[in-house]
């Protein structure tokens, strides 16, 4: 089952312990959600929050071989091999939205058949708008779907982006064609080494860039505009892949902890470093200040103090709306859920990512990002 990680703890030992703090099919809820029955809810009707617009959107799913290298995780697997969600401005179509995830993917991350009736707002197949888009990837949180991005990723198509989530093989349960499922292998594995999931993100990182800016692209992609966003590890990787790669122009860290270590020089690219409690957390705090003296480009750190680190991804709106059977320690909850609402954490989300890539992937300044905002009082400015 998908874990719900903090991913805030930098020793080998409780990176793990981290991650198996509580698995997604039990987190603790609110009392009016943890009352609910075990049984899965009906999710006849429901569907991903609405994105920004409703300009017509297309998906397609990836699989992806990169016959360059071996699976670092799975030697005996052979090439590393990644699953990869698009999302996109598509011309118009009459067809049906897109499931948000199959029955075989929701048993393996849930244990159930929840969130298999869940509508997306994209239509599967569709063709894209003939237009060359602005291109962001985005890598979920350690033991986390990719499909955990869903409603970001929609919304940043919506505005005009050509967008792609990866699934990093074995650090999460993924799905590939003819319904074979890898279980998170990593996550039960004490010796594992968050430095090098880093490292390897960015690998995988760079090769999914090669082949959405290479001939035969799925997507009509702007090669010179390119941005990296991710959660909690996987935005400690975006931040090392723009490190790494002269094609990425902006990377957004959503509440992750730095495992490597960067540059004497510095890294002179655009950084939004945008976390939950992170001001009053000596730890995480500590984390970020660290890294913060080595981003030497344009910068913020934003701050959430009521939300928790799931309030960058889908899990906010899926407990609001179905519940989860079971609990977890009450400091748990806080941590992970905060009291943020869920409506409220996806408009926070949404809405200060794609400002951040407005501002240096289109050049289109906003204010969200100069000074404190009405609109959003959760979010504070720490530098």
């Amino acid at each position: 089952m998908i874990m719900i990680s903090s991913m805030r703890k930098t020793s080998r030992r409780s990176f793990v312990a981290a991650a198996l703090l509580a698995a997604f099919a039990a987190p603790q809820v609110p009392a009016a959600a943890a009352a609910a029955p075990a049984a899965a809810p009906a999710t006849a009707g429901q569907e991903v929050p609405a994105p920004a617009t409703r300009i017509p959107l297309g998906t397609k799913t990836l699989h992806l071989v990169d016959a360059s290298r071996q699976d670092p995780w799975k030697p005996s697997a052979g090439n590393r091999e990644l699953m990869v969600t698009l999302w996109y401005p598509s011309l118009p179509s009459r067809e049906p939205a897109a499931p948000y995830v199959s029955k075989p993917l929701s048993r393996a991350v849930l244990g159930n058949d929840v969130l298999a009736g869940v509508r997306t707002h994209a239509v599967a197949g569709a063709r894209p708008a003939p237009v060359p888009r602005p291109l962001v990837v985005l890598s979920p949180g350690f033991g986390m779907s990719r499909i955990t991005l869903t409603a970001l990723g929609e919304d940043l198509a919506s505005r005009g982006y050509a967008v792609a989530a990866v699934d990093h093989t074995y650090e999460a349960p993924v799905e590939f064609p003819g319904g074979r499922i890898e279980k998170c292998t990593l996550c039960d594995d004490s010796r594992m080494d968050p430095g090098a999931v880093v490292r390897n993100r960015a690998k995988d990182l760079r090769f999914v860039l090669d082949r959405l800016t290479g001939p035969g692209s799925e997507l009509r992609v702007d090669a010179r505009r390119i941005g990296v966003a991710g959660h909690s590890i996987g935005g400690a990787s975006a931040v090392e892949v723009m490190r790494e790669d002269r094609r990425v122009d902006a990377a957004i860290n959503l509440d992750g902890n730095f495992f490597t270590e960067p540059p004497a020089e510095g890294l002179n690219k655009p950084v939004l470093l945008l976390g939950a409690r992170r001001s009053g957390l000596p730890e995480p705090q500590e984390n970020w200040e660290r890294a913060w003296k080595q981003l030497t480009g344009w910068k913020r750190w934003l701050d959430v103090p009521a939300g928790g680190h799931m309030t960058f991804t889908d899990v906010p709106w899926i407990v609001d709306r179905f519940g989860m059977p079971g609990q977890i320690p009450p400091e748990q909850v806080e941590g992970q859920l905060g009291t943020v609402s869920a409506a409220r954490a996806t408009a926070v989300t949404r809405n200060y990512v794609a400002a951040f890539f407005d501002r240096h992937l289109r050049g289109r300044p906003s204010p969200l990002l100069d000074r404190p905002s009405s609109a959003h009082p959760e979010v504070t400015f720490m530098k």
